[in-house]
């Protein structure tokens, strides 16, 4: 297993330990119908100098022909890191308030794999998990600007992949949404329902246990494929990552991520889709 998660009690020994140099703590919550929901219940009280890292303006750009999520910009993604204080040197803990499934596997990805973090961890079990170890969250007035940074990221885009590339790729691709929207059944965020021809349902909501921590490297890799060549893909590019974090826990493979997915697949009629199974 990599080593990219951190459990509530090791977090909270660590930063309760004033002889051990602060990690970076991000708040990546979120509501896909709100897009000022994270804001707020960061605002409400998050873990103790916890800086809020928004999906929606700090994790992409506007939405358009891209998809519902696209990339920022190089300059624009390693601004926002150096606003907030990241640099290589330091540690970085990311979380949510759902596993992972929506932001903190985004954020993961984005400093890990296409920015190049090499010392990013996600809160296994996110803020509910945090909360159940006893520890204590603080309100935005207690919280301290961070130092600014000059750290230049070299961004690895590799890591990521246009549509024309899924269309043409003999990867395997993983669709992270529910099996009712990968079938046709339902579709509450897009203008059409389906999957990509070809494609595997592989709800990112597996690779949770019923307390919402991810299972054991083992039980990950008896679910997840393990293909060599493999493209991560969801509604618009999002929990797709909480695959692709799957894996890093698995010790398989990486995927390359499919960025706009769903949401800029059907922007071209002439790209195919599936219903079914």
């Amino acid at each position: 297993m990599r080593d990219v998660l951190i459990g509530a009690e090791t977090l909270r020994r660590w930063l309760e330990n004033p002889a051990q140099p602060s990690p970076l703590v991000l708040d990546c919550r979120a509501r896909l119908a709100d897009s000022d929901a994270g804001l707020g219940l960061w605002r409400e009280g998050h873990l103790p100098s916890a800086r809020h890292l928004d999906l929606e303006r700090d994790l992409a750009s506007s939405p358009g022909v891209r998809g519902r999520h696209p990339l920022p910009a190089h300059d624009t993604f390693a601004a926002t890191l150096r606003r907030l204080g990241a640099t290589p040197q330091r540690p970085v803990v990311i979380y949510d308030d759902m596993g992972g499934q929506l932001a903190a596997a985004r954020a993961w990805w984005m400093l890990v794999q296409w920015a190049g973090h090499p010392a990013v961890r996600v809160l296994d079990g996110g803020l509910p998990a945090w909360q159940a170890a006893g520890g204590a969250l603080e309100a935005e007035a207690g919280s301290i600007e961070p130092d600014p940074s000059d750290w230049s990221p070299s961004f690895d885009d590799t890591a990521w992949v246009e549509a024309d590339e899924v269309f043409s790729s003999r990867a395997l691709k993983l669709d992270a949404r529910s099996r009712e929207r990968f079938r046709g059944e339902v579709e509450p965020m897009d203008a059409l329902a389906g999957h990509i021809p070809g494609a595997r349902c592989q709800p990112s909501a597996g690779n949770l246990d019923e307390q919402g921590r991810f299972k054991s490297a083992a039980e990950l890799r008896s679910l997840l494929p393990g293909a060599t060549d493999t493209i991560s893909y969801c509604g618009s590019g999002v929990t797709a990552c909480h695959n692709i974090l799957a894996h890093a826990v698995a010790g398989l493979p990486l995927p390359r991520l499919y960025v706009g997915s769903w949401s800029e697949w059907i922007r071209d009629p002439a790209r195919p889709i599936a219903t079914g199974d």
